[in-house]
């Protein structure tokens, strides 16, 4: 299974970190310097609050309303820690590293494993990948600007959806998990409509998190 979980991670890693190079680009259009983005990436690394901060910035929304949208939306980092917390078994240090390394992609690469071993091993392969990938091409996106074009024209966010869907599939096996699937699925494509971007992936991680709550209630 190790070589297959690095396969797999670097495969997740690579297509989510591409997409950095739009976040570079959006983030420079939105009137953040280069420096700027680039500490974004580097001290915030997390995608979707990432883009709703340069969002609301370039929007003519103030720098609190901002901050408070990220800061929304990277509340489900502390679902996926009550997930891989007891899962990884890190201490101090490492637990502080890895704590920084909380992304979507990391967290599915390791509950998505057969043993303890093998999720450690995806959650810092697929985890570090992404870090490094994104940062390199957050950069290359920023200094391009516009020049570089948006990978959305590439399909890169058709990329990331879909590798993040190869992570979630083999889980659905049992009914149970099918309709939870199903109702995340529901509850999210109901709010794209209404809420800011993001948000629909936060309410849908929340379907999830009530749906296990209340599974543990009655087992």
């Amino acid at each position: 299974m190790t070589r297959s979980t690095v396969r797999d991670s670097l495969g997740v890693g690579v297509a989510t970190g591409l997409y950095g190079a739009s976040f570079g680009a959006i983030s420079v259009g939105a009137g953040l310097s280069v420096p700027q983005t680039c500490v974004l990436s580097l001290l915030m690394f997390t995608g979707a609050s990432q883009f709703a901060l340069v969002g609301v910035l370039g929007g003519g929304g103030s720098a609190l309303s901002a901050a408070a949208t990220a800061m929304l939306l990277g509340t489900r980092n502390t679902l996926y820690g009550l997930r891989v917390g007891p899962l990884l078994s890190w201490r101090g240090v490492r637990r502080a590293g890895a704590a920084h390394l909380l992304i979507d992609e990391s967290t599915a690469m390791s509950v998505n494993r057969d043993s303890p071993e093998d999720a450690r091993l995806g959650f810092l392969v697929t985890g570090g990948s992404v870090f490094v990938l994104w940062n390199l091409f957050t950069l290359l996106g920023a200094v391009g600007g516009n020049a570089i074009g948006d990978p959305r024209t590439y399909g890169l966010d058709a990329a990331v959806g879909g590798a993040f869907l190869a992570l979630v599939w083999p889980q659905l096996t049992t009914t149970a998990n099918r309709v939870v699937a199903l109702l995340a699925v529901a509850v999210a494509l109901g709010l794209v409509p209404v809420t800011a971007a993001g948000v629909p992936v936060l309410a849908a991680g929340g379907v999830a998190l009530l749906a296990g709550l209340l599974s543990r209630g009655t087992s």
